[in-house]
């Protein structure tokens, strides 16, 4: 597990591509908007608010996930999270889970909230297995329907 900066760009390229051509429908972004972008825009995605957190396997990056800290009433958001294909069911989705998890901790949030594409029950099933509750679905601007999911943070 390791964050990226800014100078990690093109490995937070090359995840969120094949993010985005993998599970089209599970991101709010498209893989048109971002199959153009230069250095400049990826860099800049990289300066967001965030921590952009890269699994490892094998000494290679397998998946991503974005830890936003939480806001004034105490949620922090898990967004972005993939792994690839071929590392599902190794541990790496777990492992990205859970540094968020403990990132919330430290920061002193009280809830973890995310949210999940109505259909994706392999993701959903990951977030129950990790103690998140679906508090119903709500509807996109795009027409896309999502879950979301929250838990208490566990304080140190």
């Amino acid at each position: 597990m390791r964050e990226l900066g800014p100078d990690g760009w093109q490995i937070w390229r090359d995840l969120r591509l094949a993010a985005l051509a993998e599970a089209p429908g599970a991101f709010h972004s498209r893989l048109e908007d971002w199959l153009g972008a230069g250095e400049p825009e990826w860099r800049e995605r990289l300066t967001a608010p965030g921590h952009y957190l890269v699994a490892e396997l094998d000494g290679r990056p397998c998946g991503q996930v974005v830890a936003v800290p939480p806001d004034q009433d105490g949620t922090a958001d898990l967004i972005a999270l993939w792994v690839a294909p071929h590392v599902r069911g190794r541990g790496a989705a777990d492992a990205l889970v859970i540094e968020v998890l403990a990132r919330a901790a430290v920061w002193g949030a009280t809830r973890l909230a995310l949210h999940v594409v109505v259909g994706n029950e392999r993701a959903a099933g990951l977030y129950r297995r990790h103690g998140f509750a679906d508090l119903g679905p709500i509807e996109r601007p795009d027409g896309i329907t999502e879950h979301r999911m929250e838990r208490a943070v566990p304080s140190l």
